[in-house]
C-alpha cells in the first residue's frame, strides 16, 4: 500500500476563517493545509487536498482515490455528515481506510449534528480538536499504512 493520503473537505470549509469564527476559529483552509503538509513531512508521507461544496464532486473524488492507489482518507464532510447516504456509501464502497474529522465538537452543538451518516463507514471519528484532529488522523493512518 502507498503512503499518500488525501484530505477531503466538504461544504463551507472553503470559508474557514470567515464563517462563524466563534465556532471554527480564524485560521483558513490554506492554514489547515499548511499544518497538514508540515505534519506529513515529519511523518514521511505525501498528502493531497480536495474541497468541494458539491456532494457529487466529493463522491466522484472518493471513487477516483479508491481507483488511484490512495493509502487513506481524512474527511470532514461538513453539513453532508448529517444528511448524505450517498457519501456514506461511497466511503464504504471505496475500500479506503477513512477517518472522519470535525473541527468543532458536534456533540456540543445543535441536536441534528449529533448524528453522522458517514461515521459508520469510517474507522474512527475525531471531533472537537480543531485542526489538531486532522493531524491526529494523519498520524493514525500513517502508522497503519
Amino acid at each position: 500500500m502507498g503512503r499518500e493520503f488525501t484530505i477531503l473537505n466538504g461544504p463551507n470549509l472553503d470559508r474557514l476563517g470567515k464563517r462563524e469564527p466563534e465556532v471554527y476559529g480564524t485560521a483558513t483552509l490554506a492554514d489547515l493545509e499548511d499544518d497538514v503538509r508540515t505534519e506529513a513531512s515529519a511523518l514521511g508521507v505525501d498528502v493531497s487536498f480536495f474541497q468541494s461544496n458539491h456532494e457529487g464532486a466529493l463522491i466522484d473524488k472518493v471513487a477516483d482515490l479508491a481507483d488511484g492507489g490512495c493509502a487513506g482518507l481524512i474527511m470532514n464532510p461538513g453539513g453532508l455528515t448529517h444528511t448524505s447516504v450517498a457519501l456514506r456509501d461511497a466511503i464504504a464502497g471505496s475500500g479506503l481506510p477513512a477517518v472522519e474529522v470535525h473541527i468543532s465538537n458536534i456533540y456540543r452543538r445543535e441536536t441534528f449534528r449529533h448524528t453522522s451518516m458517514t461515521a459508520p463507514a469510517c474507522e474512527a471519528v475525531i471531533s472537537g480538536l480543531g485542526f489538531e484532529g486532522y493531524l491526529a488522523a494523519l498520524r493514525y493512518l500513517a502508522k497503519r499504512a
